[in-house]
């Protein structure tokens, strides 16, 4: 045999063992069967909001670089932005491109971006006003490689303080003169001029079952049904319905393309609910959601600990079978 031949031959032998030792290890005997061993992914994909470091506790935002930092040393998957916690530093390319390759270097996605906004106003001058803001945050969104963001339709603001509002489980009156049926075109018309500018941008808006006029499923739906764009979908907040939780929540499941977790490990700072996140994931599955779920820790214990707990839970709890 010519030598040539020889190693040909040799290098050929020592590939196929080299095969079948790889198709070996992708098995595992089950009595006489062998069963194949997937390596999908087991749950849904958990991002953290940088509001779970936050929640407004001090005047001063936590940095979101920290937030980015924690994130990737307990073990989250994704980070999702609150908006407000980078402040001005958002007009700045270089610190925009400093948080993507922070990111990026920890193996996380920014997959969402809440933001806020308000149409519920008879002003028109301030509901342009707001979704110039809205634009704003679609491009900075894009900018960061976010393909979403949380809008909000806004609230009359005839509640004093927020905690006020807590108070009154997020129901405040219309301004004198006005109903809840005068808002409704209001909130449709801003966002049915805002969604060619997401598409253009390529970001998602996701209506948030929030205060205001989405507050019920019923005032949320009403209002992603008249804009029908697939650039506007649902952010859904398990926290956010107090009434009917679970069923509210389903009802707005069919158009998520984004769910927030909450938790309230030492007591919620305005309320807790006791949310039972299995039952949550069937839900899930149920309406076969296939996104991001991102905690919002909303609890008073230090985040160092609870958001930690929070991740064990969710993993735990949010499984795909």
């Amino acid at each position: 045999m010519k030598r040539r031949q020889f190693f040909l031959q040799t290098a050929a032998v020592v590939s196929a063992g080299q095969v079948l030792a790889v198709d070996a290890s992708c098995v595992h005997a089950a009595g006489d069967e062998a069963t194949p061993v997937s390596g999908a992914r087991t749950s849904y994909p958990i991002a953290v909001s940088t509001y779970s470091f936050w929640h407004f506790d001090s005047e001063k935002p936590v940095p979101v670089e920290y937030c980015i930092d924690q994130a990737a040393k307990m073990g989250f998957d994704a980070v999702e932005i609150l908006e407000q916690q980078m402040g001005e530093s958002a007009k700045s390319k270089r610190y925009l491109a400093v948080l993507k390759r922070q990111a990026f270097e920890n193996g996380l996605p920014l997959c969402g971006m809440s933001t806020h906004q308000h149409f519920v106003s008879p002003d028109k001058l301030s509901r342009q006003a707001n979704e110039d803001i809205t634009k704003r945050s679609i491009e900075l969104a894009a900018t960061l490689g976010i393909p979403t963001i949380r809008v909000n339709t806004g609230r009359w603001r005839t509640t004093n303080t927020f905690d006020e509002l807590m108070q009154n489980k997020g129901i405040e009156p219309p301004l004198a003169g006005y109903t809840d049926a005068d808002a409704f075109p209001w909130v449709i018309e801003s966002l049915q001029n805002i969604v060619p500018f997401a598409a253009e941008h390529g970001v998602v808006l996701g209506l948030e079952n929030h205060w205001g006029l989405a507050r019920t499923p019923e005032g949320l739906l009403k209002i992603v049904d008249a804009v029908n764009s697939p650039w506007l979908r649902i952010t859904a907040d398990t926290g956010n319905f107090l009434e009917n939780t679970y069923g509210s929540f389903e009802k707005i499941l069919p158009k998520a393309v984004f769910v927030q977790a909450k938790t309230y490990f030492g007591g919620g700072v305005w309320y807790s609910l006791d949310l039972d996140y299995r039952k949550i994931a069937a839900l899930l599955r149920k309406h076969h959601y296939k996104g991001f779920v991102s905690l919002e820790f909303e609890g008073k214990e230090s985040p160092a600990t609870a958001v930690p707990k929070s991740l064990a839970v969710l993993r735990q709890a949010l499984t795909l079978q």
